[in-house]
């Protein structure tokens, strides 16, 4: 707990760190990277490049900053980047060097103003920030350990079988090593792969791109022209092929019982289908609107084919390809937009889950908020570091 002298100097000082912190935590990860080494493989390196990691941290911090006296809220603000943690693996033993090199770039950047009684209190802050991290994430490995089918921290599993989607997504279904069964999760989540690629480990989180059924993952991976790990999934793991999966987590699941529009671009279909799957067998409505860039570009049409004959009565799913014309089967050529989602959005009460590319994302959000649907109503998922969709 921190001191009151400590906490009158958060409040001063918060500003000009806020005002400095995308600063801070770029000069952040290279300063880790240097002192750490070890721990550059729990990164993604484009993430990096582009600066989304370095902004996601500094929200973060922020969030806590302003949320910290309300635990309940804090611990709703940080469920996001709790997940990913989990997907990880982090322990405990990370966050000592979190929080040194963070120390550490705060007093490159901010220089003389940090004297010794702000430095105290901000690793005060911290130590309360890590605290609060690390009993969430450990609560959920233990739960997680405890499910039937359920492990602690890493788990052999293998490519069992591999099918091609699409013209750049493959699935990979996965079954353990052990030959024991998997635990279930939550329809939406994602999971956390590690693999070595040339003697190197690299970690990743990929969507579960199919329901729970006891005995394997599936995940589905878009190769992307730079993915370092896409493209080796892609091009050399064959069926067989050794990996290591950590605990399911993520927040977009579904809740309530309304009517339920889902909306995805190009690979964000894969959290969609386990959630329409689970939605429909729960008797709710769903309009499915999926954007491709093609038909080439389609994943999971099949499997969309089938639902729509299962559940003809209540499952309304809608094509749109951004190339092409009416011959390749599409409902719609173009773009995602306002007027389509007005077509389609079964009631402003609606619950709506989006997800795809960062503009994509942003013009549903924004068009959605327009039809009046609430923000309470309307769930969404970044692959990547978190960040709103229309931050300032």
């Amino acid at each position: 707990m921190l001191s009151s002298k400590q906490e009158q100097i958060i409040e001063e000082t918060a500003p000009v760190v806020a005002q400095h912190l995308e600063t801070i935590t770029a000069r952040f990860y290279p300063l880790m990277f240097d002192r750490y080494p070890e721990v550059n493989a729990l990164f993604n390196a484009s993430h990096q490049a582009n600066g989304n990691q370095a902004r996601a941290l500094a929200g973060a911090v922020l969030q806590y900053v302003q949320l910290r006296n309300n635990p309940a809220e804090a611990r709703a603000a940080l469920s996001t980047a709790i997940g990913k943690h989990i997907s990880l693996g982090i322990q405990r033993d990370h966050y000592p060097i979190v929080g040194e090199c963070l120390m550490a770039a705060i007093g490159e950047v901010l220089g003389d103003a940090v004297t010794p009684d702000v430095a105290d209190a901000w690793q005060a802050l911290y130590d309360e920030l890590a605290g609060l991290l690390i009993d969430v994430e450990q609560s959920h490995y233990h739960e997680f350990a405890n499910r039937p089918g359920g492990w602690q921290g890493r788990r052999a599993f293998r490519i069992r079988n591999r099918r091609q989607e699409s013209a750049v997504i493959t699935s990979f279904e996965l079954e353990p090593m052990d030959g024991e069964p998997v635990a279930d999760f939550q329809p939406g989540q994602y999971i956390g792969v590690r693999l070595e690629i040339n003697g190197e480990p690299v970690y990743r989180h990929y969507s579960l791109s199919d329901g729970p059924n006891g005995r394997t993952y599936r995940i589905s991976v878009k190769r992307e022209p730079e993915g370092h790990v896409s493209r080796f999934l892609h091009d050399e793991a064959a069926n067989g092929f050794e990996l290591e999966l950590l605990p399911p987590s993520g927040d977009l699941t579904l809740t309530g019982q309304e009517p339920l529009l889902l909306v995805s671009g190009g690979v964000g279909q894969t959290p969609m289908l386990p959630l329409a799957k689970q939605a429909l067998g729960q008797g709710r409505p769903v309009a499915y609107l999926h954007a491709a860039r093609s038909r080439q570009h389609h994943a999971f049409s099949e499997e969309i084919k089938a639902l729509r004959e299962q559940y003809q009565d209540y499952f309304n799913p809608v094509v749109i390809y951004e190339e092409g014309g009416e011959a390749d089967g599409a409902d719609a050529i173009g773009m995602v937009d306002q007027t389509l989602l007005a077509q389609h959005l079964p009631d402003p009460a609606a619950r709506c889950y989006f997800v795809g590319p960062e503009a994509f994302m942003q013009t549903v959000d924004a068009a959605l908020e327009a039809l009046g649907v609430s923000e309470s109503r309307r769930h969404y998922e970044h692959f990547g570091p978190a960040r709103p969709l229309r931050a300032a």
